[in-house]
């Protein structure tokens, strides 16, 4: 089991409100399925992403991942399980416009200390499977938003993590590059990657084999994987 949630809660604080984003949230996901979180804006679809992604902290409740209770982890020790075993896609591409496409994709890796003869073999596999070796020398300025967002998914692969977290991916793409994104993202499914994505688009959610929908930072249904 990649993701354990029992009775998850999040609450933000201020000295005059207080505002529960997820309230109880009860969550097993298994290791190979593509899971699709659904449910209007303000639901708490992202702030459960984060959770789950080890980026926020929990109020309440247990959170094991990969068997590990991360509950209570610091900033430092969440970082460094996320670094080993999370990728994380976005609507907005988050890649920096300083760097090249071949950069962007091996920052990861320098960040996680890997050798330079690993690095590029690594780089080089990750351009490949997604089909843009001939754009590693370009900045990001230089791609369309499709080609940006697969440069988005080879980062976020290539420290072969054991779950993709990804928010919104065609979100800032039109419909062609769409499809071409949740095509990477289906292969990358049946090669053994898990994926949790969070959606607005029930075209997008059809490619997933499970649908949670969430309400109020309540989980009101969650399909069976088909």
């Amino acid at each position: 089991m990649i993701i354990e949630a029992e009775n998850v809660t999040k609450i933000y604080r201020t000295e005059e409100v207080e505002t529960t984003a997820l309230d109880s949230i009860n969550l097993q996901l298994e290791e190979g399925q593509f899971v699709s979180i659904m449910g209007p804006s303000g639901c708490g679809k992202s702030t459960l992403l984060h959770v789950l992604g080890l980026i926020d902290n929990l109020s309440d409740g247990t959170y094991r991942f990969l068997g590990e209770d991360v509950s209570n982890y610091s900033e430092r020790k969440r970082s460094i399980i996320r670094k080993k075993n999370i990728g994380f896609v976005f609507q907005s591409f988050n890649l920096i416009d300083e760097l090249t496409v071949y950069e962007n994709i091996e920052l990861p890796l320098i960040y996680g200390k890997t050798p330079a003869h690993e690095r590029i073999s690594r780089v080089e596999a990750s351009l490949e499977k997604m089909d843009i070796t001939a754009r590693k020398n370009h900045f990001p300025r230089q791609l369309s938003g499709g080609q940006q967002q697969r440069v988005a998914v080879a980062r976020a692969i290539i420290n072969q993590p054991n779950l993709i977290l990804a928010d919104e991916p065609t979100g800032n793409l039109d419909s062609e590059h769409g499809a071409e994104v949740m095509n990477l993202l289906v292969k990358l499914n049946e090669e053994g990657t898990t994926i949790l994505m969070v959606t607005h688009s029930m075209e997008n959610a059809a490619y997933s084999r499970r649908i949670i929908q969430l309400h109020d930072g309540r989980i009101v249904s969650g399909d069976k994987e088909k």
